[in-house]
């Protein structure tokens, strides 16, 4: 039975999204007295296989003692920009829907997700943030799209990277 749970717990580790997120600010929202406030945080993050391109997410995060050891569980609100920070150029081959980054939001049961998808006749890169359980997931989400477009500077005369799924 160990055998199975290490197993499982070492697939599910070598299946998730290794992408980090750098916190870039946060604010207060409600004050707790004897413990840390809750707080709604912005992160920002690289896209793996899309360089010159970052996603700037903000969400919801529980305070108080619960929050603290890390067991209470978060809201489902979250946003996302995505923005051009520089000349995109797609390192990797892209899948149909990919999932760029994924972070913990309760302590086993629910995870907050972003998924990369390919809007191919406008040539522009989709970013989707959701919640999901392992039961039942949340209807709120948000959206961001970044169209690839020149870099000011790089040259005119450079293909533009074209944004399409792996064959």
């Amino acid at each position: 039975m160990k055998e199975l749970l290490f197993g499982s717990l070492f697939f599910c580790a070598a299946v998730s999204v290794a992408v980090h997120a750098d916190e870039v600010g946060s604010v207060d929202t409600k004050f707790n007295l004897l413990s840390p406030d809750d707080s709604i945080k912005i992160e920002v993050f690289d896209d793996p296989a899309i360089a010159g391109v970052a996603c700037y997410l903000s969400r919801a995060e529980k305070g108080g003692y619960k929050g603290v050891v890390g067991i209470a569980e978060d809201t489902s609100d979250a946003s996302i920009e995505c923005n051009q920070v520089g000349p995109i150029r797609i390192t990797d081959e892209l899948g149909e829907e990919e999932e760029v980054f994924n972070e913990r939001r309760s302590l086993i049961f629910k995870r907050m997700k972003v998924v990369r998808f390919c809007d191919t006749p406008r040539n522009t890169i989709v970013y989707l943030v959701y919640s999901e359980r392992v039961i039942e997931g949340s209807p709120k989400n948000s959206v961001s799209a970044v169209p690839i477009t020149r870099w000011a500077g790089t040259d005119a005369d450079e293909a533009l990277p074209v944004c399409q799924y792996k064959k």
